[in-house]
């Protein structure tokens, strides 16, 4: 069995301690013995716990690893040029939403970016930009990045651990159909 090469060393430690896996491995290990561990251990049998990468057999396991890692579908060149649209969308709401001030010439642009952007979620400055062009007023519309369970779960935790639980006021951007609503924890 091959494991595509876009699974790296820390992908494989954390997809074997969240299905629980009885391997046994040290950090100091590279990745292709980590690899030869995790090849003799899937001949072995096994019984996989409900996870979040809704991985329930051993043939799941072994279609998971043997294509893409679904946290890396951007190849370098793509992911840049998804930073550089973050780049100017952020400078655009800094500029206090002025299209003036941007390359955009107008809305329709910006939005046709944002809409792209938003499936690639797990990168946080796209998460960024959602969270500024929702507090936009002229947009006119809301913008929800696409986040992985994986990723999703690690933000929730950091959540926790932060304390950013507690709000103390939240205003909700109002519409034609929902009125302004504001609500005190």
């Amino acid at each position: 069995m091959i494991i595509h090469k876009s699974h790296s060393k820390t992908d494989l430690i954390d997809l074997i301690n969240h299905l629980n896996l009885n391997i046994q491995f040290s950090h100091q290990d590279n990745k292709k013995n980590i690899h030869d561990k995790l090849y003799s251990f899937i001949k072995t049998d096994f019984k996989i716990d409900k996870n979040f990468y809704n991985i329930e057999h051993k043939t799941d396991l072994i279609n998971y690893l043997q294509h893409q890692n679904p946290k890396k579908i951007l190849s370098i060149k793509e992911k840049n040029n998804v930073m550089l649209i973050c780049k100017y969308i952020i400078s655009y709401c800094k500029n206090n939403y002025d299209l003036s001030k941007t390359k955009y010439k107008n809305y329709q642009d910006l939005i046709d970016d944002m809409d792209f952007i938003k499936q690639f979620g797990d990168i946080p400055s796209v998460r960024r930009c959602c969270r500024l062009m929702n507090d936009d007023i002229k947009c006119g519309k809301q913008f929800n990045p696409l986040i992985s369970p994986q990723v999703k779960k690690d933000l929730d935790e950091k959540r926790v651990i932060k304390g950013h639980t507690l709000k103390i006021l939240t205003i909700k951007r109002g519409t034609k159909d929902e009125p302004i609503v504001v609500s005190f924890d």
